[in-house]
């Protein structure tokens, strides 16, 4: 990233810090528990653990809720009941102003995160306004964004609970105290964990723009939708079909700055038809590469079409299409 875009990506940023704008929407998550079927406890060093869906039901605005506080307090996540996708009518609707922070700064599943060996080790994933903080990522480099404050929170797609450990470990990354840190627990046979995973779709398009090398600095709002899937109690199946229902499913909306020409070659770079592992449900992919998340070309994941509108000539550029055929297979249809 060049000085210029450097500058420019923080001056996107010109508000309080993802963490201080997530805060107000994390005490709301909190104060709502009993309604929303979470449960919140301390562990034995003082962490704070929101249980979304492992030991107690959940709930779809309860990963609605846990979506936003993913994207830093930058974004929105609402349903939607259009019927976009004929047979499943309930879908998601996504929007920041920022788009770029929001995604990438936050709600972006970029920390590994990992404690023990063996069958009892414990992987996984941290994704939330966290991520600024620690900072551990060669993401935020190219961002030049970083966040502070004494108190953060995490995502977790986790069915278990971390380790006091990795807890400890993630609190001193984070340069806070153990007792102000908050980690939310989606498994993604959850309700929470299914829609807080669908309602990555605008955040999957940013990261493939940025995959494929188009200026952050140029992106200056974005939408987006995908239906929601149905979750299930198998893994495999379950994450299938999260990951289903933005490839197959997702369509993204992006306002940019630059040329015609850039903005047409994104909208036919991005959509996840791109991709050499295109046209089969996701699981099948998955199962084919013998499990293997490495060996899946990382360009399939984006959303299965794009709209790019390109803000100096006032001209958009459309490419990809949904596939109901296939969401429907993944989907469980009898």
């Amino acid at each position: 990233m060049t000085d210029v875009e450097t500058k420019s990506v923080i001056a996107n940023a010109g508000q309080p810090g993802v963490n201080q704008l997530a805060l107000p929407l994390l005490d709301a998550l909190r104060s709502l528990a009993g309604q929303l079927r979470i449960v919140e406890y301390r562990l034995p060093n003082g962490c704070q653990v929101i249980d979304a869906g492992i030991d107690t039901p959940g709930g779809l605005e309860a990963g609605r809720r846990i979506a936003e506080i993913c994207m830093g307090g930058l974004g929105h996540v609402r349903f939607n009941a259009a019927g976009r996708i004929k047979r499943w009518p309930l879908g998601l609707d996504v929007y920041s102003n920022n788009p770029v922070l929001a995604c990438l700064g936050s709600q972006y599943a970029g920390w590994s995160l990992s404690y023990g060996e063996g069958k009892k080790a414990f992987h996984a994933l941290g994704s939330g306004p966290g991520r600024a903080l620690a900072g551990k990522e060669e993401l935020f480099g190219e961002l030049g964004y970083g966040d502070k404050g004494d108190s953060t929170c995490l995502v977790l797609e986790v069915d278990r609970i971390p380790p006091l450990e990795l807890t400890e470990k993630i609190a001193r990354d984070c340069a806070i105290d153990i007792h102000r840190l908050t980690l939310i627990l989606t498994p993604n046979h959850s309700l929470a964990g299914t829609t807080q995973v669908v309602a990555r779709v605008l955040e999957v398009a940013l990261h493939k723009a940025h995959a494929l090398g188009f200026p952050l600095h140029d992106i200056i709002d974005g939408s987006g939708n995908a239906p929601l899937s149905p979750p299930s109690p198998d893994f495999v199946t379950g994450m299938g079909r999260t990951n289903d229902a933005i490839l197959y499913g997702g369509h993204v909306q992006l306002y940019v700055n630059g040329s015609d020409a850039a903005a047409r070659d994104l909208a036919e770079r991005l959509p996840s038809r791109a991709s050499r592992d295109y046209g089969k449900p996701f699981a099948e992919v998955f199962k084919a590469y013998n499990y293997d998340f490495f060996e899946i070309d990382p360009m399939l994941f984006s959303p299965a079409q794009v709209t790019v509108s390109c803000l100096e000539s006032g001209n958009s550029f459309h490419a990809g299409a949904l596939d109901e055929q296939i969401l429907n297979h993944s989907f469980g249809e009898d």
